[in-house]
């Protein structure tokens, strides 16, 4: 491990020098790329001089403590100082194992998330709503910007299926275990009889891919413009202003039609293309490396069960960590910290597991 924190220490040095040099102001993106790497090495950086600090206070206690001049009540002393400081290294190190854990190259992205209902019909598709409302919320308090790409919805105002893009430094970083089949328990809305019914709807996050990651042959792509339904005003509705893209290697269909104009809904289309094609390539990565995705908490397989709302009891279940809060209202109306801040600890301590530190 500590070989690790030289590395990263000497690397963090190397990059405040280039920083400090005017010349890389001529060169705006090498800049920010120094810059991003710096932020992401600073923690790491400011807990190793932390420890090494500890280290350095042991070392000089036990070299007064060696010397014969030194008073036995000013002995008593620097022992005292050597146990609290063999204390600090021992969180120390614990925390250093948690930081040197890789970054996920896409945590700072934002996200494409797709919801679909799925068994139950109707009811799953109101519950889709909800869960699109829920979203919504939460990156309301994280002041991330959120834009509708595509939705098809119910006469009962329920959703079909909808795409929707939230902008925000570090959102794929909380949203990214979302992926996976939600679970909702209740008494139907379009039903009067008090029965309970299960209903199912699917939840996709996907980091939005820059250009440079997915390179598209515009000679693969299929472009049809349509006049869009449902909501929009009458403007959407008379106008071709839709777009539809299928990416005919991989029969990938995308459609938007969220803007007014047919040159921004494309853009968008391809944003959620590249998306969707960088998500395929992944997947297949990570099924070929298998003992990799142990440390997963469930980041892709769309058809894993991950989390139950249960209505009558006001409850919701993680199954992925055993995690069950009874606050269900609050969790819809967007209070999710709790929920993500527990499944980033045990993927960080899965993984701090499978780490070859020593």
């Amino acid at each position: 491990m500590f070989d690790k924190l030289e590395e990263v220490y000497e690397r963090y040095l190397s990059i405040n020098r280039d920083l400090a040099d005017p010349t890389i102001y001529s060169d705006n993106e090498r800049m920010k790329s120094l810059m991003r790497e710096n932020k992401q090495l600073k923690p790491i950086v400011d807990k190793y001089e932390e420890y090494k600090k500890a280290r350095s206070t042991i070392a000089e206690s036990k070299e007064l403590i060696a010397d014969p001049d030194t008073d036995i009540e000013f002995k008593e002393l620097l022992n005292q100082e050597i146990d609290s400081a063999i204390l600090q290294i021992e969180g120390i190190e614990e925390e250093l194992k948690i930081l040197l854990i890789p970054r996920d190259v896409n945590d700072d992205k934002n996200v494409i998330v797709e919801i679909r209902g799925g068994a139950g019909g109707e009811e799953a598709a109101l519950f889709a709503n909800s869960l699109y409302r829920m979203y919504s919320m939460y990156a309301d308090t994280k002041r991330w910007q959120n834009e509708i790409n595509y939705v098809s919805e119910t006469g009962l105002g329920g959703i079909k299926e909808i795409s929707f893009s939230i902008n925000g430094l570090g959102a794929y970083s909380r949203l990214k275990f979302e992926s996976g089949v939600h679970r909702v328990q209740r008494v139907p809305e379009t039903e009067a009889q008090g029965r309970i019914h299960t209903s199912t709807v699917t939840v996709a996050v996907l980091p939005e891919a820059d250009e440079v990651e997915i390179d598209i042959n515009p000679k693969d792509l299929k472009i049809d413009t349509f006049r869009s339904g449902g909501a929009g005003g009458q403007h959407v509705n008379k106008t071709e202003s839709a777009i539809r893209i299928t990416h005919l290697p991989t029969g990938l269909v995308v459609e938007c039609q969220d803007e007014r104009s047919q040159f921004k809904n494309k853009d968008k289309a391809m944003k959620v293309l590249r998306s969707r094609l960088l998500e395929a390539e992944r997947q297949r990565n990570d099924a070929e490396m298998s003992s990799e995705r142990k440390s997963q908490v469930g980041t892709g397989d769309r058809s894993e069960r991950i989390r139950t709302y249960n209505y009558p009891q006001g409850r919701m279940t993680d199954h992925r960590i055993n995690l069950t809060l009874y606050k269900l209202e609050a969790i819809l109306n967007g209070d999710l910290d709790e929920i993500i801040d527990n499944l980033i600890v045990y993927d960080n301590t899965e993984k701090m597991k499978e780490s070859r530190y020593e």
